[in-house]
């Protein structure tokens, strides 16, 4: 996902998550504030040794391309490895992750190198005010930072600890996108259910209500990745009762083995995910989840991964995001007993295929159903349980439309107006 200005020949490519996707508007904006011209800007990402390699090869192939550009590379491999990305012949600026969406650090001026300590960071950023976003669901940070140490884990290192912002603060943010004409909010952070103590706050149901109480013309509310065993009774209370959230919840699992999710640290069990998921399921059946996991992680049996694969019919997992083990630098896991890149490899395509095999089933039940549609362009939307649905004949992008699902192509599911 790229963000670019024609004007001032800015290109940001964005790399990872939803988070670095919103980032990558306040970068541009925080770029062109800065009068900066003719620059390739890499928002980064550190989760795995294959993103480096993608933020590495992003910077040569730029360089290549734009050789007038200046290059320069942000985001959590650049907070993780500033050292790196300093040394390539190619870069010309490097910035952390609590820098890159400051002005300052794209003046003329400013060093080669500007990474700050970002575990001495207490307070999470505020967005400016009037930040466009074109996508048709626009996202707003309540959060930052995680303060758990799962130990295949990088990303605190890249963003600190968990740091969250004022409500008033994000309805704010919220009240600012309505007002620019977006229908559907989606909240995003790198830990969004640890919001709340660090500012003497209940927690994340808190939040969610009073989003909904104070912004009656919210019509859709949807929520990044949650970490299961975090889910306060406020909040599922919402979850089964509020329709305006969406019934989709993307879950932070990993593993489905509670000896694996042991030696990763996770702090809930195999059951506790199951019983989780089949709860609310029961109380809200149109609810969808999706969920990460990890293929491959250090010791992990034949029987350990299997247990990994049959948690996608146990807790109903329609969206996966598989992660093939990758050890990273200075992590718990990485001085575990690893698994050969074939084995990890091979299995990450197993559990893929079963997600796969799981979706296409689940797609298939849905033809007949009647959804509305949030359109991103103007054959392209997204249905209240995060399906893509497209259709044959325009219709007008960003507007809410009622469907019906007639049939499935690949990975959407056809739709008909009515």
């Amino acid at each position: 996902m790229s963000r670019s200005d024609a004007k001032n020949n800015i290109d940001v490519i964005n790399f990872g998550c939803r988070l670095n996707a919103l980032e990558g508007d306040q970068i541009l904006d925080a770029a062109r504030n800065a009068g900066l011209t003719q620059a390739t800007i890499i928002n980064s990402c550190a989760v795995t040794e294959e993103a480096m390699r993608q933020a590495r090869k992003s910077a040569r192939k730029a360089k290549r391309d734009y050789p007038d550009h200046k290059i320069i590379v942000t985001g959590c491999a650049a907070q993780t490895d500033a050292a790196q990305f300093a040394s390539m012949a190619e870069v010309d600026h490097v910035i952390g992750n609590m820098e890159k969406t400051e002005a300052s650090s794209y003046a003329p001026q400013a060093p080669k190198l500007a990474v700050s300590d970002i575990m001495a960071e207490t307070n999470a950023k505020i967005a400016k005010p009037g930040i466009t976003q074109k996508r048709a669901r626009a996202f707003v940070q309540i959060q930052n930072g995680c303060d758990h140490r799962c130990t295949f884990c990088i990303i605190p290192f890249g963003r600190g600890n968990s740091r969250s912002l004022p409500i008033h603060d994000v309805i704010a943010q919220c009240r600012d996108l309505l007002a620019q004409g977006h229908r559907e909010i989606v909240l995003t952070g790198v830990d969004i259910t640890s919001w709340g103590p660090d500012i003497n706050e209940a927690g994340l149901g808190k939040l969610v209500k009073d989003l909904l109480d104070h912004l009656p013309d919210l019509e859709r509310l949807r929520l990044s990745s949650v970490d299961a065993i975090e889910l306060d009774p406020n909040f599922l209370d919402i979850v089964i009762n509020e329709p305006r959230l969406m019934p989709h919840l993307h879950l932070s699992l990993q593993a489905g083995d509670d000896m694996i999710l042991k030696r990763m640290k996770r702090r809930h069990s195999r059951a506790e995910a199951v019983a989780l998921c089949n709860h609310i399921k029961s109380a809200r059946p149109d609810m969808t989840f999706g969920a990460d996991l990890i293929a491959g992680f250090p010791t992990e049996t034949d029987a350990m991964f299997e247990n990994s694969v049959a948690l996608i019919e146990d807790c109903q997992l329609t969206w996966l995001h598989v992660f093939p083990f990758s050890p990273r630098p200075n992590t718990p896991a990485a001085r575990m007993p690893q698994l050969s890149k074939d084995l990890i490899t091979e299995r990450a395509k197993h559990l893929r295929e079963a997600g796969d095999s799981y979706r296409q089933q689940w797609l298939h039940n849905q033809v007949g159903q009647d959804v509305l549609v949030l359109m991103e362009n103007d054959q392209r939307g997204r249905a209240e349980n995060f399906a893509q649905v497209i259709f044959k004949t325009a219709i007008t992008p960003h507007t809410i439309t009622r469907a019906r699902i007639t049939g499935v192509q690949n990975e959407f599911l056809l739709g008909e107006q009515y």
